[in-house]
């Protein structure tokens, strides 16, 4: 392992980074259908009943701002709803929306407002915002009895959302995967918290951001700067290509909201059960001051660490992921 426990923004920025030849194009050694599932993988969750569509729309929230989304499967089955990270947008979910959808689940994933292909609006770019829009979308699709998967800063907005509106039946688990609570940045009540400088630096690195989202892929968020790594291109194109979809003031914002946002109380609040995934290599959210803290606070919360897999581990090890979500949904 690096001896750099987290990604400094300002010491990337003065990288070069070069790719060439073969390991630039390596791509990821798992078969497709391992990494997607399919029907034969194992027995879907529930019979596919009733009119199964692949859709994507938008939807208004009450001020104005235009929320995009994909719904996928059969109306009658359990769904599953998808909160992505920063800078990125649903489209981050590919690999866990065509895996859940072969298992019979309902799939839904939206662009938080500012990113990918919602509105970007310099408005509402908070917390409490994020998870009203959550709540709008989920009445809009009256999703009931629903599972709630967020990644990092969608893992606090998932908190966020089960804390404000998850009563009533409307949520039956949650998860949270590499996720920025109960808190990122360090204070008197967070001593183990990332130094406010490091956050500093992202927002100086936003004065650059086609550069700057090159720098985050290419080397911490998937752990692609690690010995050994298999880098994949693809992904990080990916990664740059969702980033420049979103609007730079509202990625901006949302660089104050995954570092200071203090989610302690939502934490505490929380009945349903919730499975919390981090791995202890993660160069982004740091996992001592992250999952362990975060499950501690919970009444009905599960611990799974993962010794070495990267942030970005929903899209570099989709194949360990899906697997472990699968076998808590069921459980």
């Amino acid at each position: 392992m690096s001896e750099t426990p987290f990604f400094d923004p300002l010491a990337a920025s003065r990288r070069k980074v070069l790719f060439t030849g073969a390991g630039a194009a390596v791509a990821m050694s798992l078969p497709v259908a391992k990494a997607f599932g399919s029907p034969s993988d194992s027995s879907p969750a529930s019979p596919s009943k009733g009119t199964t569509t692949m859709a994507s729309s938008t939807f208004k929230t009450k001020d104005g701002t235009e929320i995009y989304f994909k719904d996928w499967g059969s109306k009658t089955a359990q769904p599953i709803v998808f909160h992505h990270g920063w800078p990125l947008s649903a489209d981050d979910w590919d690999s866990q929306m065509l895996f859940f959808l072969a298992q019979g689940y309902r799939v839904i994933a939206h662009d938080r407002r500012g990113h990918g292909r919602s509105t970007q609006t310099d408005l509402g770019n908070d917390m409490d915002t994020y998870a009203a829009d959550s709540e709008a979308l989920v009445k809009h699709l009256d999703l009931k009895n629903a599972i709630h998967v967020g990644h990092s800063t969608g893992g606090g907005e998932v908190i966020r959302y089960v804390a404000d509106y998850g009563g009533n039946g409307r949520v039956a688990k949650a998860v949270i995967i590499s996720a920025i609570p109960p808190v990122m940045v360090k204070k008197a009540s967070n001593p183990g918290g990332l130094p406010t400088e490091v956050f500093d630096g992202f927002r100086k690195g936003m004065s650059n951001r086609a550069q700057f989202y090159v720098d985050i892929p290419t080397g911490p968020f998937y752990g692609f700067n690690r010995p050994g790594a298999k880098v994949s291109q693809g992904i990080i194109d990916n990664w740059w290509r969702q980033g420049m979809m979103g609007g730079t003031k509202a990625h901006y914002d949302c660089i104050k909201v995954f570092s200071e946002t203090d989610h302690t109380e939502d934490l505490k609040k929380i009945t349903v059960p919730v499975l919390v995934m981090h791995s202890k290599d993660d160069q982004i959210v740091p996992y001592a001051d992250a999952g362990p803290l975060a499950v501690k606070l919970l009444k009905n919360g599960t611990l799974k660490t993962y010794e070495d897999l990267p942030h970005g581990m929903p899209t570099t090890h989709s194949d360990i992921i899906n697997a472990d979500l699968l076998a808590f949904i069921k459980a």
